[in-house]
Formats: C-alpha cells, structure tokens, sequence
C-alpha cells in the first residue's frame, strides 16, 4: 500500500474526526513565520484499506517496515492503557490511597491483637511480594506494597512487628549480596530501594533474637493448644492449626535470614550448620503448602484490586524504576511452596559447592548449576561462596595458587614441575612465571563470572571474554619463549621444553570458551535451520580437532616430565630405573568424551549436506544479507583469536563445496556418511562407564539418528515432498532428525 508521504494514517477512533475535516485543510506551520504561505494537507482516511490489508497476514505474521526496527518496538509505549503507561492505574481508582499512619488512623488497618488467620494472609502475601522482587520485578510495586514495612515502629504485635522487621532484613541482604556479587542484569533484577528504610537501627543478630522469642511464645500456645486436644476439647483443633501455621511461618522467615547471613562469608567455614538450616525450611515448606488456604483473603475492591489487609498496591505508584513502565504481576499463594522449594533446594546446591577441587572442578559444577536457571540470588550466592571478594577461591585459597595448580594438572609447565632445576633456580623465570598467573587470575575471575549470569547474557559475557583470553594467549606465548630462551642458555633444552606451557592451557580454555559460546547458541534457539551446517563444520572440523590436539600435546608433555629423573633435597637427581615408573594418562576420558562430540556434529554436518541436495531444508530469499554475512555474524567474536587461527567463509566454502567431487555425492552418500559418524558415537557412548546424564542424551539423540539416516540412504521418502524436523527435545545441542 502506497501512501504519500504528507498523508497521515487514521485510526478508528479518529474516523468520526476525519469526517468533520475538510478534504483540504490549512494546517499553520511553527517552522515558518506567519507571513508565509501555509501549507495544505490532504488528509485520506485509510481505515478501510488497512483492514484489508491486514486480513490478507495469517496468525502471527507481522509487517516488517525497515525504518521500523526491534529497538524502536521496544521503545514505543502505548499512551493511557495501564498495563503499559502505569501512571494511569492511579488515576483511574475512585477510592482513596492512604499510607500507613492514615490508615491506622481511619482504622483500616490494625496493628495490635491481630488473630492468627490475619497473621497467616499478611505472611504469605508478603512472601508472595519476595518472589515477585526476586523474579524481576521492582522493590517499590512489591515488597513495599505491605504498609506495616514502611514504619515498623508503630506496629504494636510482637509477631507482626518481628515478622516486617525480618522481612527487611531479608530483602537488605539480598540486596547487599546481589550488588556484591555484580552477576544481575535489568531484566533479572531491581536494586533501587526508592528511598525505602530496611530498619538499619536495628542489627540481624537481634532481628534473630525477635523471632526467637515469638518462636517460643508461639511455641508455648501451640503446646497448650495440643494438650487441651487430648484432653478431649475438640473445639480448639481449629485453634492449634491456625498458631502451628503461625509458627511455622516465623521459623521459616528465621530461618531464611540465618542462612543468608551464613552464605557468602569471606571466612571458609563449613556450611553444614547453613545446610540444616535450609533442609529445615524444606519441612516448614511443607506445612505451609497444606495451610495457605486458613489465611484471610484479599478483598476486591470497586477499581478491580484484590487488597490484602495492610497492603495497598497503588501506594507506590509513582516511584517507577529507570526502565519503560510494566505492569506488576504479583505472584500468588499457590506459588509459594514450589517456588521456595525450587529456591532452597538451589541453596542446597551452593552449600555443597565447597566439594568441587580445582580450577576445572569449579567450572564444571558452576556450569551444571547455570543449566538449571536458577534465580538471580541463588546465583549471586554461589559467585560469593566461591569467590568472597578477597580473590581466594572459598576464602582460603588464593585464585592464583588454584590456577598454577590448573595449569600444573594439564601439561605440567616445566616452571612449576620440581623436576626443571633450571626453571627452578631461576628468579627471571619465577618472576616472569608470577606475571603471568597474576593476568591469568584475572582472566579465571571473569571466566568464573561469566557462568554467572542467567543463560542468554551468558553467551554475551563468553564473547567479551574470548578478548580477554586473546590477550592472554599473547601473554602467554611470550612467556614461554622467554622460558625457552633460559633453558636454551642453560643447556636444558633437551630434556626440557617450555614451547607450549602456558600458552597450551590458555588455548585450551579459549577453546572451551569458543565451543560453549557456539553450543549455547543451540540452547537460546538462535539459529536457523539452514545456517546450522556451518554452526556443526566449525565445531567438529576446527574447534574439536585444535581441542583434540591440544590435550595430545598435554598428555606429551606429561609424559616428558615424568620421564625426567626426581630431584633429591640437594639437588642430585636419584638413580631409580625410568623402566619402572608408569606413564599417566591424565586426559584419556576427556579425550573419548571430545571424540563423541566431534563425530556427533560431524554426522549431523554431512546429513544436513544431504537434506540441502535433497532440498529437504527450505532456504531463505536473502535480500538485505547473505550466507557469508550470518556466517561472520555467528563467529564475529573468533577474528581477534589467533589459536586457532579463525576460517573464512571462503575457506569454509572451499573445504565444503561438493562441486569438487566427481560425480558428485548424492544425498544416499552423505546419508550413509552421516551414518558412520553416529555409529561411532554410538559406540562409544554405549562403553562408557558411569555415563552422565548429558552422555545418555547424547546416545539416545546418536540411535536415533543412526536408524533414521539408514533409512534415508536406501531411498526412503526420496521423493517425498516434506521438509526435515529437526527435535532438540532429547538433547539441546544435537538434534534428532524427523522425517515428516
């Protein structure tokens, strides 16, 4: 539909104006001064044509305009409805917005002698609010909806009163965590207090103490309730449920705000005492799934709020955080037992963190911790009992120590093995040695960092971090050849090599970096069917085989300096029999782990080659890009890494092009290519010993793949005009192939 460009685009709403217009009308112009002419427009009323227009899209297709791009979508807000311009919702109520002390003094609110099912409403809607905070949503429209918590000193209830003041606690402690550990984004969560007080005058410690002493009065009420019970007063059953729901509540909040305190803690003390704590909170969780429904319910009000006694969710209307208004969903009762579950059982995970050994060790467990998308503070945790902010790897081992450590269990560098007596005895060395593992911490604390983050800004921190590493591959190489220089000059250089020593372990993490940044690509569903045979080439033929190589080189140099003789006290070398001393093999499960993956993106490469001879892939009409341009998009971040080298597209087009067979390979021939690949995988996931949960995915996705691929190579469904499913269900990263 083709406007010009002085026509203006109606509405319905505007259509009964436009009809009051003339068909031209004199429009003044502010640009002009008033002596010059005036400029007439054609107003056209395309209401009718747009309807049209819009019948001929199906569900979900959408009209691109180029000049219209995602960021200006994001930034339009739709004027005067409330879900996004939320300044309305206060002005559309007809009822009266009172604060704390006006409410109590129009007895709206009551802060003494509250019964226990109003304890229960206001409890579990306030744990309501903490999770709606903790899921993204700002301080001000949830936590502080609760008046009693803007001025806990007029609350008269003990319980009440220990029960707010905790709740501050808990959400000033999370706060101060989060902020420490610095692993949040806007989407994840709000920081601004607005202003708000979280009872400063009054320490955690003694916040403790409350709750203990309401504990022990609820206690006492709860036994004698009991012994009434068995007394044979029946009528006051109803009565002991309700304080035994009270109680539980408090426990749980004390709870909470004592293993909170505990996480994170510069000192490496032993988390068991946190661990009861949180296995005691999963008991009160519980409870209090069985007895949210013995609480008060929200009352309804005429503007369409569900108000819960002593909340007000216009109260802080105007105190909108720094990003585009949104509306404020606030979690509900029935939310609260699995969504603490899930939170506490997360909290479990960061206490046992402690077991992990090693640099390597770390990465693994904080990995396998970031796939379960845990929350932003059970993330912001982990960071802070892993790395307590004094750079010492659980407050007691300092992360340089842990990465020479690392690097001395990969390729056993000849500066840190006590057999290089040179390297050993030579301060240049030991400084040159200090440096580099000072920028190598470095490196290890954004690494550690990066796993932080929930998974979509995870793979962005990956890409950042690939510069920092391309650096410190630079750093490295240039140390290893002043290393070298010094056992050449000491004439040790034949027993000894310090080529690859640091700058091996540096590659090889740079290359675990590189795999995750493309695997995770998988996991977020950023790719095309059509752009992920490059996506699985550059895995198996470059960053899988340079990984290979890698750890074959390690494994060699391992086995070079076991191979050199021990060094006694001072310093004459034993006279034990090489012959007798065993070889290690410290890489042989990661080696066949690393050929199970290459074979499975290998089969899935050439069955992908085969669906585009087959044109069983439907292929895009590229008008504003190309092939060569969403091939440089997905690797942009590997130009600037020089180990290993990054492949062009015309490289990649010239390993790949099947004109260079002849005759060319059919799809039959690549299917049964494919075929031997997932064979293989097979294979060797069905020897494994102990194999891991992503293992077992991996051999049912190769099974899979290996029948359907057979098929395919006899001829089945060749003319078959459907296109391939590909099914990331079983595993994230490899398909399962569906003929359709």
């Amino acid at each position: 539909m083709n406007l010009n460009s002085k026509e203006i685009r109606m509405s319905d709403d505007s259509q009964s104006i436009a009809e009051q217009v003339h068909t031209t009308s004199p429009v003044p112009s502010w640009d002009h001064p008033p002596d010059a002419p005036k400029i007439s427009y054609n107003w056209v009323d395309i209401t009718e044509d747009m309807k049209n227009a819009c019948e001929e899209l199906n569900l979900g297709e959408l009209v691109h305009e180029p000049n219209f791009g995602l960021f200006d979508a994001m930034s339009a807000i739709e004027m005067m409805d409330p879900k996004m311009d939320s300044g309305m919702v206060g002005r559309q109520t007809k009822r009266k917005v009172l604060d704390l002390a006006d409410s109590i003094k129009e007895k709206a609110v009551k802060v003494a002698d509250l019964k226990n099912d109003e304890l229960i409403g206001i409890f579990d809607q306030s744990l309501c609010c903490l999770l709606s905070w903790l899921d993204g949503q700002t301080l001000a429209q949830t936590v502080f909806t609760c008046l009693y918590l803007h001025d806990t000193n007029l609350i008269e209830d003990r319980c009440l009163r220990a029960f707010c003041l905790c709740m501050l606690k808990v959400c000033d402690i999370i706060r101060e965590k989060v902020n420490r550990a610095n692993v949040f984004e806007e989407e994840d969560f709000q920081t601004m207090s607005h202003g708000f007080k979280f009872a400063d005058k009054v320490t955690d410690m003694r916040v403790v103490g409350m709750m203990k002493e309401v504990e022990e009065e609820y206690g006492r009420k709860y036994r004698s309730l009991k012994a009434k019970i068995t007394e044979g007063d029946k009528s006051s059953t109803t009565e002991a449920r309700l304080c035994n729901a009270v109680l539980v509540r408090i426990k749980f909040m004390k709870l909470f705000l004592q293993s909170l305190m505990a996480i994170g803690k510069q000192e490496g003390d032993s988390m068991q005492p946190v661990k009861k704590h949180l296995n005691s909170m999963l008991e009160h969780l519980t409870v209090i799934g069985e007895t949210t429904n013995l609480g008060i319910e929200p009352v309804r009000s005429d503007d369409g709020h569900d108000i819960m006694h002593g909340f007000e969710p216009l109260i802080n209307q105007k105190l909108l955080p720094p990003t585009f208004p949104r509306y404020t969903a606030l979690k509900t009762k029935d939310a609260i037992k699995d969504s603490y579950t899930a939170i506490v059982k997360r909290l479990i995970t960061v206490t046992e963190a402690s077991s992990a050994v090693g640099f390597q060790d770390i990465l693994d467990f904080i990995d396998k911790f970031s796939r379960t998308v845990p929350c932003v503070l059970a993330r912001s945790l982990l960071q802070l009992t892993l790395l307590p902010g004094n750079r010492k790897v659980f407050g007691r081992q300092p992360l340089v120590e842990c990465v020479r450590e690392s690097m001395r269990n990969f390729n056993c560098p000849g500066a840190f093995s006590p057999k290089c007596v040179v390297l050993q005895n030579s301060q240049e060395a030991k400084a040159c040695a200090d440096v580099l593992l000072s920028k190598a911490a470095r490196v290890a604390i954004n690494f550690i960092q990066a796993y932080g983050h929930n998974r979509a800004r995870h793979r962005e921190r990956l890409g950042a971090l690939l510069e920092d590493f391309a650096a410190l591959q630079e750093e490295s190489e240039r140390a290893d050849a002043q290393l070298q220089d010094i056992l050449v000059a000491a004439n040790a250089s034949n027993d000894n090599t310090h080529i690859t020593g640091f700058s091996g372990w540096a590659t090889y993490y740079t290359l675990k970096v590189m795999i995750q940044y493309l695997l995770s690509g998988f996991e977020l569903e950023l790719y095309s069917p059509h752009e992920m045979h490059y996506v699985y080439w550059y895995l198996s033929e470059v960053l899988y085989a340079w990984c290979g190589t890698i750890i074959n080189r390690a494994e060699i140099s391992i086995a070079r300096d076991e191979a050199l003789p021990d060094v006694q006290a001072k310093g004459k070398s034993s006279k034990k029999s090489k012959r007798n001393k065993k070889k290690t093999k410290v890489h042989v499960r990661e080696l066949r782990e690393l050929q199970g993956y290459q074979n499975m993106a290998s089969g899935v490469f050439k069955a992908m080659l085969g669906f585009f001879v087959a044109k069983k892939i439907a292929l895009p009409n590229f008008f504003l890009d190309s092939e060569c341009t969403r091939y440089e998009h997905r690797f942009l971040p590997f130009v600037n890494i020089s180990t290993p080298p990054f492949m062009m597209y015309s490289q990649f087009r010239e390993l790949t092009d099947l004109t260079h067979y002849q005759p060319l390979p059919t799809a039959e021939q690549l299917y049964f290519a494919s075929s031997k690949h997932f064979a293989h995988a097979k294979l060797f996931y069905e020897t494994q010993h102990n194999p891991s949960e992503q293992m077992q995915s991996l051999c049912k996705v190769a099974k899979t793949n290996l029948v359907v691929m057979k098929l395919l190579a006899t001829g089945h469904r060749k003319d078959s005009p459907s296109k391939m499913e590909f099914d990331f269900s079983a595993n994230q990263y490899f398909p399962v192939f569906k003929i359709t």
